[in-house]
C-alpha cells in the first residue's frame, strides 16, 4: 500500500500544528509502535537431560497505562518436540535462572506474591503449584544444585546489620559512599531443610556466581574485592574451593569474564574471558583443569566472540560465537579442533542448552521475528522453530532488511544492518535514522532489531531508512577490531558513522538533507557528537543517556576503572586534552542540529548530569532547539512499560518533525499515550 500524497501533506501539516503524535499513526500495514511495546521475546532455554522437553523463560511486557506500572513480566513455560507449549508459571510472575534438579523438577528464582525477597522455588514437571525451596535474609542472586540435587549453593547479598536497619526506619538514612559496603556470599544448604542448614563460606572478597563441579567436590567461584559494579566487569576472578571453602585453586584470568562451565568428568573448567586486561568484552573460550592453573585458548583465532558454551561430551564443547552479523553454532574439542554445526547464515542465536541425546536448544531470532525457541536433533543439519510467541507478526508486512558493507575514509570494510523503508514511491531519496549502538564493546546482528529505543520496523513502516552500523570498536570481528578505538575516543569511530551515511547517499537511497541520529549510552555519546562535531551532517537528533563532558563522566560513573582500562587508557590528570577534546560539550558552537535528550534520572553509569549539562549548554548556545526529558527512577535505560512507551513516542516525534515536517520549533512537549489504542 503506498501513501498517497494528500495523506503525506496531513502529516506535515498536523506536525506543523503540533498534533499529539498519535494522531501520526501510519496507515501503511507494516508495524506499529504499540506492537514494539507489546512485543513479547523468549529469553532462555533450558534442555531436559533427557531430551523430551525445554524449558524457556518468556518476557511478557506490562501494556502502558493498564495495572501497575513496571517491567516486563518474565514467565516459565515448557515445550516438547512437537510444539507443544504449557505455561508453568505464569501470570504477573518474575521466574529467573531456571535450572533442571536430578528428580527432574524445574528449580528457578522468584519473588512470590507473600515473599519480602527473592527465593529458591520448584515445580515438579507434570504441574501444580510452585513450591518454596529456600530463602535467606536478603533475595537470593544466583544458585547451583548439587549433582546429587541434595545441596545448593546460594548467592546473596549479606543481610543488612539489625541496628542499622533500625536507624533507617527512623529516618537516618544518610550513605557513606563507598564505605561500610555489604559484600555479596555464600552459602551452601541443605535442599531438604534449607532455613535450617544454610552455612555461609568464608571467601575472601564479593562472591558474584558459584557451580558445583560434577562429582560434588568443588565449586568454581567468580570473585570480586568489593561489591561495585566496577569490580564485576573488570576485576572478577575464578576461585575453585571445596565445599567446606578451602581454596583448591585459582585461575589468574584478565578482565571481564562470560559463562562458566565444567566438563562432565570434572576434569576441565571451560571459561568465556577476556584476552587481556584492556580487552573490551569477553569472547575467548578458555580451558583450565580441575584446581585452575594455566588458561588455553582454544580458539586463539577466532575472528568474533564466544557467547555461550555447553559441554557435549568430557572432550568437547558446543559454543555459540558472534561473528560479523551473524552467530555461528560449533563445536570446539580440548585439541583445539573444531567444527561448524549451523552454517551461516541462520537466526542470531543467543543462548543454548544441550541434552544427552545431542539435541540442542536454542534462542534465536532472524529479522522476520523476535527471540524464540528452536531445537536441533541429534544430526540435525537445520534446526526446528518450536514457539511462536507472537503470532499476529504473519499479518504485519516487514520491511526488507539486510546487511550492507562500505569502506571507511581509511580504508577498513565496516559493516551494519540496513532496515528498508516499507514503501519507497518511485525510488525516491528516504529521510534516514542512523541508530548507533551503545558499549562501543556491542554489535548488532541481522537477527530482530527492533525494540523500544530502535523501533526499526515501525520506523520504516513510516517511510524511514533505518541503519544500524557496527562501526570500529565493536565486537564481533575479534579482539584487535573491539581495540580500534583505544585511547582515541570519538575519532575513526565516529567517523565511520558518517562515511556509513555517505555510502547510503551515494547509492540513491537516503536524502542527505533528511538523517537523524540516535542511540543509548555510547550511542548516546554518538547522538551528542552528531549534534555537536558532526551537526552538519544531521538534522535531528536524538541522544539517550548519552555522554558529553567526559571529564564529568569519570568523576560521576560507577564504572570509572573500565573506561580507563579499556577505552582511554589515561586517567583526565595524565592526558587532559584527550578528554576536553572528545566532549561534546567541548564543540557546542558547532550545534546546528534540533536535539532531544533523554535520560533517567536515577542512571548510575552515566549520571544524569551528563546529559542537564548538554541540555545547558545547546541552551544557552541557542543555535538550534533543544529539548530535555528526564524519568524517575529509571537508570541506565528504561525498564518500566510507560517510560519505554513515552520514550518510542518522543523518539519518533522528534524524527518525524524534522526529518519529514516543516521543523523549526519543537514538536509539542505534551504527549498522547493513546492508551486506548492498546
Amino acid at each position: 500500500m503506498r501513501r498517497s500524497v494528500s495523506m503525506w501533506l496531513l502529516s506535515v501539516s498536523l506536525l506543523a500544528m503540533g498534533a499529539p503524535l498519535s494522531v501520526l499513526a501510519a496507515p501503511e500495514p507494516g508495524m506499529t509502535l504499540q506492537q514494539v511495546a507489546t512485543m513479547r521475546a523468549v529469553t532462555d532455554v533450558l534442555a531436559q537431560p533427557e531430551g523430551g522437553v525445554i524449558a524457556y523463560t518468556l518476557s511478557v511486557p506490562r501494556t502502558p497505562g493498564r495495572g501497575k506500572d513496571g517491567p516486563a513480566w518474565s514467565q516459565l513455560h515448557v515445550i516438547d518436540a512437537t510444539g507443544t507449549s504449557r505455561p508453568y508459571v505464569a501470570g504477573q510472575v518474575n521466574v529467573s535462572a531456571p535450572a533442571w534438579t536430578p528428580e527432574g523438577s524445574i528449580a528457578f528464582l522468584m519473588k512470590g506474591e507473600r515473599d519480602d525477597i527473592r527465593g529458591l522455588y520448584r515445580i515438579p514437571l507434570d504441574g501444580g503449584n510452585s513450591m518454596p525451596l529456600c530463602a535467606l535474609k536478603s533475595d537470593i542472586r544466583s544458585f547451583s544444585l548439587s549433582p546429587d540435587g541434595k545441596r545448593v549453593a546460594l548467592v546473596a547479598l549479606e543481610a543488612e546489620a539489625p541496628e542499622r536497619k533500625a536507624l533507617r526506619d527512623k529516618g537516618f538514612d544518610a550513605r557513606v559512599v563507598e564505605e561500610g559496603e555489604r559484600f555479596s556470599r555464600l552459602w551452601i544448604a541443605s535442599v531438604e531443610d534449607c532455613r535450617a542448614t544454610s552455612n555461609q563460606i568464608d571467601v575472601a572478597g564479593s562472591v558474584q556466581s558459584a557451580l558445583w563441579s560434577p562429582a560434588g567436590d568443588r565449586l568454581a567461584l567468580v570473585v570480586t574485592p568489593h561489591e561495585r559494579v566496577d569490580d564485576a566487569l573488570v576485576s572478577g576472578r575464578v576461585r575453585i574451593i571445596a565445599p567446606d571453602g578451602k581454596e583448591l585453586g585459582r585461575v589468574d584470568n584478565p578482565g571481564k569474564l562470560g559463562q562458566l562451565a565444567w566438563s562432565p568428568d570434572g576434569a576441565h573448567l571451560a571459561i568465556i574471558s577476556a584476552q587481556d586486561a584492556s580487552d573490551p568484552r569477553e569472547g575467548r573460550l578458555v580451558v583450565v583443569g580441575r584446581n585452575g592453573g594455566t588458561r588455553r585458548d582454544l580458539l586463539p583465532d577466532l575472528p568474533g566472540h564466544v557467547w555461550n558454551i555447553a559441554w557435549s561430551d568430557a572432550d568437547t564443547l558446543t559454543f555459540v560465537s558472534n561473528e560479523g552479523t551473524a552467530t555461528r553454532v560449533g563445536e570446539v574439542d580440548l585439541g583445539g579442533d573444531q567444527r561448524t554445526l549451523l552454517n551461516l547464515p541462520a537466526p542470531v542465536y543467543t543462548a543454548l542448552s544441550l541434552a544427552h541425546d545431542g539435541s540442542i536448544a536454542l534462542v534465536g531470532s532472524t529479522p522476520a521475528h523476535p527471540s524464540e525457541v528452536f531445537r536441533l536433533a541429534p544430526g540435525a543439519d537445520t534446526p526446528q522453530r518450536l514457539t511462536d510467541s507472537n503470532p499476529w507478526l504473519a499479518e504485519v508486512a516487514m520491511a526488507k532488511q539486510e546487511v550492507i558493507r562500505y569502506t571507511a575514509r581509511d580504508g577498513l570494510e565496516i559493516e551494519g544492518i540496513l532496515v528498508h523503508p516499507l514503501d519507497r514511491p518511485r525510488n525516491a531519496r528516504v529521510p534516514l535514522i542512523l541508530v548507533v549502538h551503545g558499549g562501543p564493546e556491542a554489535h548488532y546482528s541481522n537477527g530482530w532489531i527492533t525494540s523500544y529505543a530502535q523501533p526499526a520496523q515501525a520506523a520504516a513502516a513510516r517511510g524511514f531508512a533505518v541503519f544500524l552500523p557496527n562501526y570500529r570498536a565493536s565486537t564481533g570481528r575479534g579482539v584487535a577490531f573491539s581495540k580500534l578505538n583505544h585511547g582515541r575516543p570519538a575519532k575513526e569511530e565516529f567517523d565511520d558513522l558518517v562515511d556509513g551515511v555517505e555510502h547510503l547517499v551515494q547509492s540513491g537511497l537516503v536524502d542527505r538533507a533528511r538523517v537523524g541520529i540516535t542511540g543509548g549510552s555510547y550511542g548516546g555519546y554518538a547522538s551528542a557528537w552528531g549534534a555537536t562535531w558532526y551537526s552538519e551532517h544531521f538534522a535531528a537528533a536524538v541522544m539517550f543517556v548519552g555522554i558529553s563532558d567526559k571529564i564529568g563522566l569519570i568523576g560521576t560513573s560507577d564504572i570509572p576503572n573500565e573506561f580507563h582500562r579499556v577505552h582511554y587508557q589515561a586517567w583526565p590528570w595524565e592526558n587532559w586534552s584527550l578528554y576536553t577534546e572528545a566532549s561534546p560539550i567541548h564543540h557546542v558552537q558547532r550545534n546546528r542540529t534540533p536535539t532531544l535528550i533523554l535520560h533517567g534520572d536515577a542512571d548510575p553509569r552515566v549520571d544524569p548530569t551528563q546529559s542537564r549539562t548538554m541540555y545547558r549548554y545547546l541552551k544557552l548556545g541557542g543555535q538550534a532547539p533543544v529539548r530535555l526529558v528526564l524519568y524517575p527512577g529509571e537508570g541506565h535505560g528504561n525498564v518500566r512499560a510507560a517510560s519505554r512507551w513515552d520514550y518510542s513516542l518522543r523518539l519518533m516525534q522528534w524524527m518525524e518533525h524534522y526529518l519529514l515536517g516543516p521543523g523549526g520549533e519543537p514538536p509539542s512537549a505534551l504527549v498522547d499515550y493513546a492508551l486506548d489504542s492498546f
